[in-house]
Order: C-alpha cells, then sequence, then structure tokens
C-alpha cells in the first residue's frame, strides 16, 4: 500500500510521513536501506564527535537513536496489527541516547545494525496482510495505522539525515 492511501494522516507523524515518496510501504523501508548503504561515513569519520551546539547529540548518538526508534516504532505496528487496545507508551529519546554509550562504537557497528534492525522491519511488514495494515492504535500523539508505521519509520531517517547534512556537515 502506497503512503497516499494513509487515511486519516495522523498529526505530529506527518512530518517524517511526507519526507518519504508516494510508493509501497515496502518499498519506502527497501528506498531507507539503500540510503544507508551511501551515507558518507568518510564524511562522518571526519566530523567525528563533534556537535553544532551544546547538549546536541553526536553522529553515532543519532544514528543509535535511529536503531532505537526504529525498534520502538516496529513493536507498535506488531502491537496494533495484533489488535492491541491499549495505548503504547512513548519512550524518552534523551534518556535512550544517554545511555547508549554509542560514542564508543565506530560507525560501522551503527550503520551494519541499522542495516540488521531495517531488514527486519521489512520483513515483519512483508508478513502483514492490507487488513493489518489498516490496523490502527493509540499511542502518545493518537491513533495512527500500521500502514502510517512503515512511512514514519522510513521518513524519521530521511528527516534524521536532513538534519545531518544541514548541521553535522558544515563542521568538516
Amino acid at each position: 500500500m502506497k503512503r497516499s492511501d494513509i487515511k486519516p494522516m495522523p498529526e505530529y507523524f506527518d512530518r517524517y510521513i511526507n519526507k518519504t515518496d508516494d510508493v509501497d510501504h515496502l518499498e519506502a523501508l527497501e528506498i531507507g536501506l539503500r540510503e544507508l548503504a551511501q551515507l558518507p561515513l568518510d564524511t562522518f569519520r571526519a566530523v567525528g564527535d563533534n556537535v553544532y551546539a551544546p547538549g546536541k547529540w553526536t553522529i553515532k548518538e543519532i544514528l543509535q537513536h535511529m536503531i532505537d526508534t526504529e525498534r520502538v516504532f516496529d513493536y507498535r505496528a506488531v502491537a496494533f496489527a495484533r489488535g492491541e487496545t491499549g495505548q503504547v507508551l512513548s519512550f524518552d529519546e534523551e534518556l535512550y541516547v544517554k545511555n547508549s554509550d554509542a560514542n564508543r562504537r565506530t560507525l560501522d557497528e551503527l550503520v551494519e545494525e541499522m542495516k540488521i534492525v531495517r531488514r527486519s522491519v521489512i520483513a515483519l511488514f512483508g508478513s502483514f496482510t492490507k487488513e493489518m495494515l489498516m490496523m490502527t492504535g493509540v499511542g502518545f500523539r493518537g491513533p495512527y495505522s500500521v500502514l502510517s508505521i512503515a512511512f514514519i519509520i522510513a521518513g524519521h531517517q530521511r528527516w534524521t539525515m536532513d538534519v545531518v547534512k544541514e548541521r553535522y556537515l558544515p563542521l568538516v
């Protein structure tokens, strides 16, 4: 199913969804996987642990945030597809990054883990029927569908990489 099949468009998450192409949900996730293979790792290495302002995350912490976020939304997709009726919990992204110790890891390790997580997400979404994709659940920002989660995941990656390009790459 395509991005244009998302009805209604969930508030707040539309910022991520609208970063994606209007393609099949599995294709949107696959595009993201291909984009991961094209990350400018040498430029990221040149940035190192520098940040554009005090208190901001390093590129390694940003990659870990992407991994953690994808896993959280993966859980939400399963919960909604399986008929969960309770509100799924939000997560404190600052706490997750603080406790991740991402800066001890290499960029290559983080990118490889991100690819593994994305392949798992693609497998999960490939298992969903059209009916499951249309199921909705309630998060801290209101209701949204399993289908929308595929595009949230894909769009979050683009959103985050746009921030890196705009704010971190000029540090080189």
